[in-house]
């Protein structure tokens, strides 16, 4: 039986298309991409910035930082995320337990991050990162001044002692 040369083209295509053809190069790309953006994104210790002025105390916590707002405390100003918001001595000077600068700080970020993450029981963190030598009265208004602005997960940041 002798085939036309139509039906052997095709008899061919058939035989040929059973074999995959792909494009390694391509795939080659795609994962180097991948392997580089997932090390670049998995850094598994979260690292708070600590400004020179604050000296943190000390301590034995395993747990590693979460993202949050970060009010900074040192002897002389409080910073909330690298931004002067008021000074201790109007802080301390203050009556009652509310520092309103803060407070309003505290409010704009407070919703700035409910919008940006849509669950405000994750948005609602807050870390205090006090100097050790700060009085406790300031640490209470800015604690204080926290939970009025509907913070409830307050966590303060120190240094970690490595046990011997």
């Amino acid at each position: 039986m002798k085939l036309t040369p139509l039906q052997k083209r095709a008899e061919r295509r058939s035989r040929n298309q059973t074999m995959v053809d792909m494009n390694l190069v391509s795939l080659i790309d795609v994962f180097t991409i991948l392997i580089f953006f997932l090390l670049s994104n998995s850094g598994g210790v979260e690292i708070l910035p600590s400004p020179r002025g604050v000296r943190l105390p000390e301590s034995v916590a395993e747990t590693s930082p979460r993202e949050t707002v970060v009010v900074v405390v040192s002897d002389t100003e409080i910073l909330v995320d690298g931004r002067r918001i008021a000074t201790v001595a109007d802080a301390l000077g203050a009556d009652g337990d509310l520092i309103a600068p803060l407070k309003t700080e505290l409010d704009r970020q407070g919703v700035r991050q409910a919008a940006g993450q849509g669950n405000t029981a994750q948005a609602k963190r807050l870390t205090i990162m006090g100097d050790k030598d700060i009085p406790y009265r300031l640490l209470r208004k800015v604690m204080a001044t926290g939970a009025r602005a509907n913070f409830s997960d307050v966590s303060f940041a120190v240094r970690q002692r490595l046990q011997s």
